[in-house]
């Protein structure tokens, strides 16, 4: 996955050089709280990020949504597949692949490569999703990078590392009532960053749980 002359930098392999070494911060979390009505964060995310230019377009990333969060409750594997059904619903497409050439992103500065053994490496990152000795802040937060840096799609990957990121966290019976703060630029090659993220999702997981039972004992 190198990189020819007059091409930006793989940020995939970039990824996949720092993924092992990433400090991830540790996490001690309180439990979900019981019978509490589910925050609605990402669904309030997708309203706002794109409902005024594209209500047909939120309208089906609200129900891939949906999907997800069924797929979750079911405790169903993270997968490519899992991920592409949810895909064809935010696309309106039938068929949704993974990407067969290189792509790239932010004006073309970032450029993700293509091996012949792309896609399996995406499914190992994926499996471990469910890492058992990983806190589920930094879980999440490496699946959402795993995303955006294979970029598997041919287009949405954005989109698809959100349905994913709220996949992981209701799976574990984790809630978010606010996901705007995690919208900003992420670099491939940004080890700091990357924990940074974890730590933040840790933050709002904390504190939208806080706020669930405070409103529960009101």
């Amino acid at each position: 996955m190198t990189s020819g002359p007059g091409q930006p930098k793989d940020s995939l392999a970039d990824w996949l050089r720092i993924r092992p070494e990433i400090s991830w911060p540790s996490w001690r979390g309180a439990r979900p709280v019981s019978g509490a009505p589910a925050p609605d964060g990402f669904r309030n995310f997708f309203r706002a990020t794109r409902g005024g230019r594209d209500s047909e377009g939120t309208a089906r990333a609200l129900t891939a949504l949906d999907r997800a969060f069924v797929d979750a409750e079911q405790g169903q594997p993270l997968t490519f597949a899992l991920m592409a059904k949810w895909q064809r619903i935010v696309l309106g497409h039938d068929i949704v692949g993974f990407r067969a050439v290189p792509a790239f992103a932010k004006g073309g500065r970032e450029r993700y490569g293509l091996a012949p053994d792309t896609r399996e490496r995406f499914e190992r990152c994926l499996s471990e999703s469910a890492q058992p000795d990983l806190p589920v802040p930094s879980r999440a937060a490496r699946t959402y990078l795993d995303i955006l840096f294979f970029h598997p799609f041919e287009d949405g990957n954005a989109r698809a590392a959100m349905l994913a990121l709220a996949f992981v966290l209701a799976r574990e019976g984790v809630l978010l009532d606010q996901v705007h703060p995690l919208q900003t630029t992420r670099c491939a090659d940004d080890a700091e960053g990357a924990a940074d993220l974890a730590e933040l999702l840790g933050i709002l997981i904390s504190a939208a749980e806080r706020r669930l039972s405070h409103g529960r004992q009101a």
